[in-house]
């Protein structure tokens, strides 16, 4: 591991901010989930750079109305990462080079939900969604030395991945511990894809947004959202816009300071620094980091996936 990296961004910093004066002409970029909140602003700043964008979207209305208003090369795709046969059929029809995935959909904190599998549904969604698109994805990354950007959250420190009981079949269903330890699968998938993939040049990044009122938080109450804030403000944070909260995410796609750099959990434009217990705001916990819990989780999810 090589120095703690700091950029000359911040918490305030934007998309466009952070993108300024680089150039993606011929660069071509999916955001999954980039009809809302930060994917939306992650894909405007991409294009707005001159890249070729791809909004991998479950409505498709939704996708091309985004598409029109950024009014540049956008394209929509259908995705729902819930269905490993949407999964696949993106995976089918994309063809060419890529050299940008932001893995930026999700779901928070929804009430117990299984796919027909029998998968918890914010596992199924944030993680195995995300991990069968990158990895279907990963001949057309491969050529171009691509990075890949994970969108976890501070949650993450609420729970580790229970190896024991992903799915919640033994234990009672906690929909803020089931969303915790799918965002710390999002940052163990970036540790154990980037040793995998290195001598490919892929580059895979987590990072923490920042908190954003958006339609992630459709599934939590008023009086949640209220006391979480005021939890958020009381540990000095900020809420920010979706323009600051796509920042990180676009940093990561492609800033030239990130060159080579991956596996690796990032917050406000900047790497996180351990998490030392005192909040669940900022920080980034050492089991979302280990390397023996990101290669059982790979192999443990190639197996789910392959039954």
């Amino acid at each position: 591991m090589t120095e703690h990296i700091t950029t000359p961004f911040g918490a305030e910093s934007t998309a466009a901010q952070v993108v300024a004066g680089i150039d993606l002409t011929g660069k071509r970029a999916v955001v999954t989930g980039g009809a809302s909140g930060i994917g939306v602003e992650t894909a405007r700043a991409l294009a707005s750079a001159g890249a070729e964008v791809t909004l991998a979207v479950r409505d498709t209305g939704a996708g091309r109305r985004v598409a029109d208003e950024i009014g540049r090369d956008v394209r929509v795709a259908r995705l729902d990462l819930a269905d490993q046969a949407s999964v696949a059929a993106f995976v089918a029809d994309w063809d060419g080079p890529l050299h940008i995935l932001v893995n930026n959909a999700g779901v928070m904190a929804a009430p117990e939900t299984r796919t027909p599998e029998g998968w918890e549904l914010q596992f199924a969604t944030n993680h195995l969604g995300h991990f069968a698109l990158t990895k279907g994805l990963h001949r057309f990354l491969a050529p171009e030395g691509a990075r890949v950007v994970s969108v976890s959250s501070s949650a993450h420190l609420m729970s580790p991945v229970v190896f024991e009981d992903i799915h919640y079949t033994e234990r009672p269903y906690d929909p803020w511990t089931a969303y915790g330890q799918s965002k710390t699968a999002n940052v163990l998938f970036a540790v154990e894809a980037t040793k995998r993939w290195a001598a490919d040049g892929i580059t895979v990044n987590a990072l923490m947004p920042g908190g954003i009122d958006t339609n992630l938080q459709r599934h939590v109450d008023d009086g949640q959202l209220r006391a979480m804030r005021e939890r958020a403000a009381a540990d000095g944070y900020r809420l920010k816009t979706p323009e600051q909260g796509a920042a990180t995410s676009v940093l990561l796609a492609t800033s030239p300071l990130l060159e080579g750099v991956g596996g690796r959990y990032f917050e406000d434009c900047g790497e996180a620094l351990p998490s030392r217990g005192e909040t669940l705001i900022r920080g980034v916990a050492a089991y979302a980091l280990d390397p023996e819990a990101a290669t059982r989780l790979w192999e443990v999810t190639e197996e789910t996936l392959a039954r």
